[in-house]
């Protein structure tokens, strides 16, 4: 198990977590300490997003790049050099699917195998701003600074709900299994019921939301510009258990489970990364595992776990049935002009697709995996190129 954190100072950072029992006591628990393991300079810039799969962790960067840092052995596997933004959001679906978002408004897929971009998508007359994958794999969310709300049908490889909303949102997130849905406006949460696609409550948190997790269907765990972190309970719209996490505010936030434990990861503007282990009981504070002072400003964080997760491989086929049934897109449609349907026009041009998996979405040229000595070299190059033209 290693975490990795990205920072303002371009580097990204991995710390090994070592459990060991701990001395005295006939019921001896496990002492955990977070190793610095490796970090690495790949970024031109602050690093923007971090995804995680069994093999490689991805970052995404101001710089308008993705690279790919192999765990396995830990070397530099390449950089994707696709969108003409700051990268906003990076998400794995198992082992053979990556899906980026970027300021550009692009959301691309990835053969996370061989590296190529196999579909790429006007996602958002502004910036993507954040995407969640179901757990199917059928469908994503995506929101961004369009003030709209987007539906993916992922089996075809189109667009298949477009709702309006008032004001720009920031984080759209599934819940474990996928039966609803929060979408964040500045402190404000808002839970939507899959069935109905309507907003069951709003949940309002005292600052700004930089980041949530669920920890359960009902319990989400909220991070925001304060040191301090929230459940909250999703039916009830309730504060359940609120503790100080941090010193200063927390950028990120990250939960898993293994075998023995229930665990968040927090990490700080202060420069601290924090392991905690979460009770049964969700309305006690959970108790910290270890800490890591990094010294950097922290932004965005992951966890690497080394094993195979209950996540299938791949996206689903194109042969696979839809998630969007026809009683969805009829309750859709009564939401008072909210939502709009696809143009028939994107429905004619895509009516050949085969899905985002399928073998007609040939990669783009120059959309493969590209080292980072050569993209170092070409960017040097057009700025030798640029000075030339000024003088």
């Amino acid at each position: 198990m290693e975490l990795v954190a990205g920072c303002y100072e371009q580097v990204l950072f991995g710390f090994a977590i070592r459990r060991e029992p701990d001395a005295g006591g006939e019921h001896r628990e496990q002492k955990w300490t977070a190793v610095a393991d490796f970090t690495h300079h790949a970024h031109t810039a602050s690093l923007s997003a971090v995804a995680v799969n069994s093999r490689f962790v991805v970052t995404g960067s101001k710089d308008e790049t993705i690279h790919i840092y192999d765990m396995k052995k830990k070397i530099d596997h390449g950089a994707l050099v696709h969108h003409n933004g700051t990268i906003t959001c990076l998400k794995f679906y198992g082992n053979r699917h990556l899906i980026s978002g970027a300021e550009d408004g692009l959301i691309c897929v990835w053969d996370a195998k061989k590296w190529e971009c196999l579909k790429s998508i006007k996602a958002h007359k502004g910036h993507v701003t954040f995407l969640s994958i179901h757990p199917s794999g059928k469908l994503a969310l995506s929101v961004g600074t369009d003030k709209t709300l987007r539906t993916w049908n992922l089996v075809e490889g189109r667009s298949a709900f477009i709702k309006n909303i008032k004001q720009n949102a920031h984080i759209v997130e599934w819940s474990p299994r996928g039966e609803r849905y929060i979408v964040v406006i500045l402190n404000k949460i808002n839970v939507y019921q899959l069935d109905t696609a309507s907003v069951s409550g709003t949940i309002t948190n005292e600052k700004r939301i930089s980041s949530v997790t669920f920890l359960s269907e009902s319990v989400l765990a909220v991070a925001g510009d304060e040191e301090v972190v929230r459940f909250f309970d999703c039916d009830s719209l309730t504060c359940v258990c609120e503790f100080k996490a941090h010193e200063n505010r927390v950028k990120d936030i990250f939960s898993f489970e293994d075998p023995e434990h229930h665990i968040i990861v927090t990490a700080s503007s202060d420069g601290f990364i924090k392991m905690w282990k979460l009770k049964q009981d969700k309305t006690v504070p959970p108790s910290l595992l270890c800490e890591v002072k990094t010294n950097a400003r922290l932004t965005c964080l992951g966890v690497w776990l080394d094993r195979v997760t209950d996540t299938p491989e791949s996206l689903p086929s194109a042969a696979e049935p839809s998630p969007v049934s026809k009683e969805q897109s009829k309750i859709n449609k009564r939401e008072a002009g909210d939502v709009v349907q696809e143009e028939e026009r994107q429905s004619k041009s895509n009516a050949k697709k085969c899905g985002l998996t399928g073998d007609s979405n040939k990669p783009t040229k120059g959309n493969t995996v590209v080292s980072t000595k050569k993209r170092k070299m070409v960017e040097m190059l057009e700025k030798k190129k640029r000075k030339k033209k000024k003088t």
